[in-house]
Parts: structure tokens; sequence; C-alpha cells
């Protein structure tokens, strides 16, 4: 019986094999932009449980193995001087209009040039036994959706926690940031919509 999935420097609980009854929303983790662990739930009783010293572990490893995904974009220096093309074009064609001074809006001279996205690192992960989304906010606070391999609308369901969040932790004027999460209504209004999820499947 397997009790951990292992990947190169990361061990990820898995679904408990004996209980294949189990579907949905497995477990939710969120971890600040400094590696720490600041929020954990497991939702149902389908994961095999680790200890509180694994989950600050795994939440560390996690982090810098995003960090360094991250760097690793094989497009990154086509998609900068691509971008610096298409500047140098724009310029140009803006100079032959006759334009005298830039103004900076780009009016007539078609539309602004789209900026490389930045590396997102880490998004999906997949095994045989669970599914890994993670989102990245702007702010480097990541949120880790385990789910089993055929949940639906994944990116629906991270969108509507992280929405939860921003209400219920965000807004919340007795909470510091990059601190544990400790809100009894975030706990509640997140346990009623995966409760929701897990019971539609």
């Amino acid at each position: 019986m397997k009790d951990l999935v292992a990947c190169p420097t990361l061990v990820f609980p898995t679904v408990d094999d004996t209980n294949t009854a189990y579907r949905g929303v497995i477990a939710l983790l969120i971890i600040n932009k400094a590696g720490g662990l600041i929020y954990n739930r497991t939702f149902g009783e389908g994961l095999n449980q680790l200890n509180s010293n694994d989950y600050l572990v795994l939440a560390g490893t996690f982090h810098g193995v995003h960090a360094i995904t991250a760097r690793l974009n094989p497009l990154r220096e086509h998609q900068a001087a691509h971008y610096h093309a298409q500047q140098q074009h724009q310029h140009q064609a803006s100079g032959s209009l006759g334009g005298g001074g830039s103004s900076g809006g780009g009016g007539q001279g078609g539309p602004l040039p789209s900026r490389p996205e930045p590396p997102s690192g880490l998004e999906v992960m997949e095994t045989e036994n669970f599914r890994l989304q993670c989102f990245n906010t702007q702010t480097g606070t990541k949120f880790l959706l385990f789910t089993d391999t055929m949940q639906a609308n994944v990116d629906v369901a991270m969108r509507k926690v992280y929405d939860l969040y921003a209400d219920y932790v965000m807004k919340n004027p007795f909470y510091q940031l990059e601190m544990p999460v400790r809100c009894d209504m975030f706990d509640r209004k997140l346990n009623s919509y995966i409760r929701e999820i897990n019971n539609s499947r």
C-alpha cells in the first residue's frame, strides 16, 4: 500500500487506496511569499494524514521548486527579443508618420505592444492518485489545491477559494499579513463551499 508519492524533491500526500469512494477536493494549503505554511485544511477522510512538521517541510520545498521552475522558461529570451523588436517597429512606424512629439498614447499608431507574460513556475502536477493545482497571486501567496484526477473546473474552484480568502481573511482588520490564517468565518465559508463541490460529484 502506497503512503506517499515521491517526486525528485517533493513528497506529497495521496488518496488512500483503500478508500476508492472518496472523490472531489481533498486538501488546501496556503503558502506565504517567504515559503511559510500559513493555512492547511483537509476535507473528508480520503487523505493519508501527515503531521504538522511534514506540512511545513512540504510548503517550504514546494516554494523552492516553484521558484526554480519559474526560471526554467525556455521561451523567456525569445519573448524578450520579440517584445523589443515589436517596440522598435512601433517606434519607427510612429516616427515615419511624422508624429513630431510622441504623446505616448499610441492612438493611431496601432495597439500598444503586449509585454511578455512573467514566468509562472509550477502550476499543475498530476499523478495517478491526485492532481495538484497551484495558484500564485501577484503578491507571491500560493494556493495549493489537491483534488482527485477526475475533478472538473478546478480553476473555477481555485478562484472561488481565493475570493473567500480575499473577503474573509484579507478584509479582516485583525489579520496580520504573512501570518497563519485563523479566521472562523473563512473556515466556515470554505468548508461549506468544498462540501457543496464534493456532494455534487
